[in-house]
């Protein structure tokens, strides 16, 4: 079964290297040019899911949140472009296009984007929806919605 088919009935992780090997895993399903939006309240593992799409991608350097950034650019071999964006701080798309992001999102690319309700007018219909939460028993979910 492939992660995008394991995803819709939601898969539990119980650390952080399985949070990243589920992402890592995606990362080799995932079209070209697609958008991520990942749901979840603090500390779910979101960002620790963006660390793993890296590395699935290919990138080596350090993922940081961008919480104070707002956007980071990773460039993966080959040329494919991770952008990480976290939009706490967004308030609608006009927000969003201030930051003149278009500018930097060069094909091919993958968007991860954290809190994406804050920026909902902006976000493509074809995106990506995952939920992060945790269970009983520090158990992190993350489901597609």
């Amino acid at each position: 079964m492939n992660t995008f088919a394991r995803l819709l009935d939601g898969v539990a992780t119980t650390s952080a290297d399985q949070m990243q090997a589920l992402a890592e895993a995606l990362a080799s399903e995932l079209p070209r040019n697609c958008t991520l939006a990942l749901h979840g309240d603090l500390g779910v593992g979101k960002s620790t899911f963006v660390r793993g799409l890296a590395r699935g991608l290919g990138i080596q350097q350090s993922i940081t949140s961008p919480t104070f950034t707002v956007f980071n650019l990773h460039r993966a071999p080959g040329g494919l472009l991770l952008m990480h964006m976290d939009a706490y701080r967004l308030s609608g798309g006009q927000a969003v296009e201030a930051l003149m992001v278009d500018d930097f999102l060069t094909e091919p690319y993958v968007l991860a984007i954290e809190w994406p309700n804050n920026i909902a007018d902006w976000i493509p219909k074809s995106a990506i929806h995952l939920q992060f939460s945790i269970e009983p028993g520090e158990v992190h979910r993350v489901k597609r919605i």
